[in-house]
């Protein structure tokens, strides 16, 4: 369970409106983006959001990665994306991987405010707050 879990809130995006409501453009970048940084895909799911309008209203994106996973969640009614990669280090540590792709994918959506956090997963013995 040895791992790295990276999480970010990204608020006031200025990237394209499109890359915050465009389910396979967004798709497309998550996958190409994880392959470029070494990781292995295994599986995808990528879901617009519809209003009551029946407008784009954000996208709910997740790719299965063999050392774990990358996710996220658009809200462009307020410029901002919810970000998640984590990965696992049992075969070998997967750790710079991961923080050239969140990187990446935060500077991507170009934010003017960053949220972020990281959490060391599985290691015995830590003393980490629990729910």
């Amino acid at each position: 369970m040895n791992g790295l879990h990276l999480i970010a809130d990204l608020h006031d995006c200025r990237c394209t409106p499109g890359l915050l409501l465009d389910a396979p453009r967004l798709e497309r970048y998550c996958v190409d983006a994880c392959q470029r940084h070494g990781l292995t895909v295994v599986g995808r799911l990528f879901h617009a959001f519809r209003d009551i309008a029946d407008q784009p209203a954000g996208v709910t994106g997740t790719v299965v990665l063999a050392e774990s996973h990358l996710a996220l969640h658009t809200w462009p009614e307020i410029s901002a994306v919810t970000l998640d990669v984590y990965v696992c280090n049992f075969s070998g540590d997967n750790s710079q991987q991961a923080k050239a792709l969140f990187a990446e994918v935060i500077a991507t959506f170009q934010p003017d405010r960053v949220e972020q956090s990281a959490v060391h997963r599985g290691q015995l013995g830590s003393s980490k707050d629990k729910l």
